[in-house]
């Protein structure tokens, strides 16, 4: 049987690009159970609530939802168990550098398969204002009224 390969998107967090401005992005490994990863692997999983956090120089995510696997025993995992993120020493500093700063805060924006390995594309991000949500709307709309136009000329 062919190794995978290739990247296939899990979740994404719609909402944290809506709150957050997202400064820095990493790429984490994960520390998983068998049943996440079949659970994982039917695709389903929610990123909406969770975070991470940076514990004793490890690097941890927080309130992710994997449903429990369907076809599962005892064995099964917790829905929304503390799992541990697979970064560099270096990483892990930097993160923990940023997050002293004031304001600032960890968020998953994406799990996926890469090359059969389940990864976690976590972010670095500040919290918006409800005046920068409305004028990020508001130049989204304007960008799609545009492409609408230009679509519309071209005809």
């Amino acid at each position: 049987m062919p190794r995978e390969t290739g990247r296939k998107v899990i979740a994404q967090n719609k909402r944290a690009r809506h709150d957050f401005h997202v400064e820095d992005t990493f790429e984490a490994g994960l520390v998983l159970q068998g049943t996440e990863v079949k659970s994982l692997r039917e695709g389903r999983a929610s990123l909406t609530d969770g975070y991470a956090s940076i514990d004793d120089g490890e690097a941890w995510l927080m309130n992710v939802h994997i449903p429990e696997y369907a076809q599962g025993t005892w064995t099964n995992h917790t829905a929304r168990r503390k799992r541990k993120l697979l970064l560099h020493r270096k990483e892990i500093e930097k993160l923990a550098a940023k997050t002293k700063e004031g304001g600032l805060t960890i968020v998953p924006l994406q799990l996926y398969f890469k090359d059969g390995k389940a990864k976690i594309e976590i972010g670095v991000a500040r919290g918006k204002k409800d005046w920068d949500k409305r004028q990020s709307l508001a130049e989204q709309q304007a960008k799609r009224e545009m492409a609408r136009a230009l679509r519309q000329r071209n005809r």
